[in-house]
């Protein structure tokens, strides 16, 4: 959901969504609202922590008045607004939109995916096999985390989070235009030779694995990463004085990769590289 300051209370918006009577705070979003009660919308580009860039249109639902589907993630709820989730018409662009990222993107790590494909009944492969795939090579270049482009659906998540809205880094960019548009390294240089900070923060927001920690890689190709497994505890980072509170991931007894709570008010899922990276020394047997 997406994180709205605390401050002066704001007035309740009454509309329905499906039929039904939902009252929401003004500044709620209708995807916000669809999931205070209950509603299941898909979506993928959202993130509760960034401005929606209203990429990936899978969360599209139908409005009373609009001329076109809306994306849920970013249009604001409105008082007397009639919404509807789960007509044909948003039914068959989701299906479309599944099909054509799924045939065109790796997204066999993407949570979710596979049901909604079955939900909707997409079948990516009616394109062919021809359908365009980026086909490139994982760039393992660092210790720390792994880029797979071949599983970026351009949510621009990534971008938003390394930018201005969270690190002010600046370090990954999109180059190229049209078509050829994809998520690099800014002036496509070698991530050793860029501003990065291996902060870990597009690891984050990254929803689909494109980009993903090199220990969660290295199990994965192994076949020993086993996520039903995992236990997750709540810490505090002990590197500074900040507080950054820490969820470690752990599989057999040993931490594999570390994330933090979005509704966290001191970091809002964001770590720096001692916070996200710097446990083994946790698991030094020595």
């Amino acid at each position: 959901m997406t994180l709205i300051p605390l401050g002066i209370p704001r007035r309740l918006l009454e509309f329905t969504i499906d039929g039904e009577p939902v009252r929401a705070p003004e500044g709620s979003t209708i995807l916000d609202a669809c999931r205070s009660v209950g509603k299941d919308v898909p979506t993928l580009c959202q993130g509760d922590t960034l401005t929606p860039k209203n990429a990936c249109r899978v969360c599209v639902v139908e409005v009373e008045g609009a001329r076109t589907l809306v994306p849920a993630c970013s249009r604001k709820a409105e008082a007397g607004m009639q919404v509807q989730t789960d007509t044909e018409r948003a039914r068959h662009s989701r299906k479309i939109v599944l099909e054509l990222l799924a045939s065109s993107v790796d997204l066999s790590t993407t949570p979710e995916v596979a049901g909604w494909l079955k939900e909707y009944e997409a079948k990516p492969d009616r394109f062919g096999p021809d359908a365009a795939r980026l086909n490139e090579e994982p760039k393992i270049d660092n210790d720390l985390y792994v880029r797979d482009y071949d599983k970026c659906i351009l949510c621009y998540k990534c971008v938003d989070a390394c930018g201005d809205q969270w690190q002010n880094t600046f370090a990954i960019s999109v180059v190229g235009r049209g078509f050829d548009a994809r998520i690099a390294v800014e002036h496509d240089a070698p991530l050793t030779d860029s501003a990065c900070v291996y902060c870990g923060n597009c690891i984050e927001v990254c929803p689909t694995g494109a980009l993903s920690f090199k220990s969660e890689f290295d199990m994965r190709a192994a076949g020993t990463w086993d996520e039903p497994a995992q236990t997750e505890t709540t810490t505090v980072c002990a590197y500074c004085g900040v507080g950054c509170n820490l969820t470690l991931h752990v599989q057999d007894n040993e931490i594999v990769k570390v994330t933090s709570p979005h509704d966290n008010p001191v970091t809002h899922g964001n770590l720096c590289i001692k916070g996200r990276f710097g446990y083994q020394h946790v698991q030094n047997r020595d």
